[in-house]
């Protein structure tokens, strides 16, 4: 719908207010709902939303290290736009309008913080460079028969799973919760976020979605929203859904893969398709794997944003810890699958599900661009067997402090995002780093308290 198409709904089904919301740095939707009015006349020239969204963190404290907002300049609203090509209706709430926005401007003089602005920007390079570019994110969380209340009252502590047990691609699990199941396919669908598949993981109460792909904006935001939703619809169901990347050491993680192709910009034709190449990956293709293992070690906060991100990415939890490339091994940071023409992508393994879509899409396609833009050769040997045990390329980072360190003083990270951004969002994930180190554990208080 175009602008007036969209009034016209709003008049014809008597619609008075619309709900709207926008990523912030971790992902997390922020929004209002506003009367019809103020919407319409919005759309020229925006929304006023205070910019202290952007300057603290995803529990409300403020940072004390950032420049784009803070006690210094005195929290002043910045402009937020509706995307009017982003409406949709929330089933689960009886149609209501809604919209995605953000903080992009018509003179590209984009608020540095904004996630969307900086994936648009990234996707606008791509396009320049005669691509489109086709993703889609899969997401896997655990369910618990808990609500926020419950949580608060238990300490976070034995916590009732929505299933017993491990049962990966079960039947029988869905079956036993088809309310909840057929509601976050079916409502997801009417949401415009429909899922190419829905099913169990390994682990207690686990599920795994993947959405059906599309143009990298579209995508980027249907994965935000995925997040959001599912969580919405849970609730209520009487569950609880998180996204944490690792929430039990003992149990498998959750993450948040990404799959990526670039194609023709009449999408005719995928380019990291070869059917003359004996792996049918074309030279295009080689180019962006090599880019994407090449900057990885200088962006991992993007993919990797929390503390706990970090207790994910181990050996033998089927996330990767190596700079590695594989064809159909799931042990590396990118699995090439390529069993056909349409199929063909990089999947990039190691985002988890507490990433920021946004970033995460943004990292993953800048970094391929870059391949592509220098030509890198593709010199790193397909990994054959355990990725873990291939270290000849490096190893990711073992904690946000040190991925923060490598990207916050890498001239590659500013070159693929500005320095603004850099500079912003290193400074949120060392506060992050920080709020953690203050903080004094169980296990320390069981391994020390009495013996030392």
């Amino acid at each position: 719908m175009d602008q007036q198409q969209i009034i016209d709904y709003l008049d014809q089904h008597g619609v008075k207010k619309i709900k709207f919301a926008f990523a912030d740095i971790d992902g997390i939707l922020r929004g209002k709902v506003i009367h019809r009015r103020k919407f319409v006349e919005g759309l020229k020239n925006g929304y006023g939303f205070c910019d202290v969204v952007f300057g603290w963190d995803s529990s409300d404290e403020l940072y004390d290290n950032v420049e784009i907002t803070g006690w210094h300049s005195g929290y002043p609203d910045a402009t937020a736009r509706i995307d009017l090509t982003t409406f949709r209706q929330i089933p689960w709430e009886n149609d209501f309008p809604f919209f995605l926005a953000d903080f992009s401007r018509s003179d590209g003089d984009d608020l540095a913080a904004c996630p969307r602005s900086l994936l648009k920007r990234v996707a606008g390079k791509c396009t320049d460079m005669g691509f489109h570019a086709e993703y889609a994110q899969e997401f896997e969380w655990f369910n618990f028969r808990e609500t926020p209340q419950s949580l608060q009252e238990k300490g976070f502590r034995d916590l009732q799973p929505l299933t017993p047990g491990m049962f990966g691609y079960s039947i029988l699990r869905p079956s036993q919760e088809s309310d909840y199941n057929n509601d976050l396919f079916d409502l997801l669908d009417e949401f415009d976020v429909t899922l190419e598949g829905l099913h169990t993981e390994t682990g207690p109460g686990v599920y795994e979605a993947a959405i059906i792909h599309d143009e990298i904006l579209k995508a980027t935001d249907k994965a935000t929203l995925l997040k959001s939703a599912v969580k919405e619809i849970a609730s209520r169901h009487g569950i609880l859904a998180t996204f944490m990347a690792k929430w039990n050491a003992e149990l498998p993680g959750c993450s948040g893969h990404i799959h990526q192709s670039l194609w023709s910009p009449d999408r005719s034709q995928n380019l990291f398709y070869n059917a003359d190449d004996t792996d049918k990956m074309s030279p295009l293709m080689r180019q962006f794997i090599a880019g994407q293992l090449h900057c990885l070690p200088h962006i991992l906060p993007m993919f990797a944003p929390t503390v706990n991100s970090y207790k994910r990415l181990v050996e033998g939890a089927w996330a990767p810890t190596t700079v590695t490339w594989a064809i159909e091994n799931r042990t590396t940071a990118l699995r090439v699958i390529n069993d056909t023409e349409g199929h063909t992508r990089v999947e990039h393994r190691v985002a988890g599900a507490d990433a920021n879509p946004y970033l995460a899409m943004a990292a993953a396609l800048a970094s391929g661009l870059y391949g592509i833009q220098n030509e890198l050769p593709l010199d790193v040997a397909a990994t054959e067997g355990n990725g873990y045990e291939n270290k000849e390329n490096g190893i990711l980072p073992a904690n946000l402090k040190e991925a923060t360190q490598a990207m916050k003083e890498s001239p590659l990270s500013a070159e693929l995002f500005g320095e603004p951004f850099v500079s912003h969002f290193t400074a949120t994930r060392d506060w992050e780093w920080r709020q953690y180190a203050r903080q004094v554990s169980d296990w320390e208080l069981r391994r020390y308290f009495e013996i030392i």
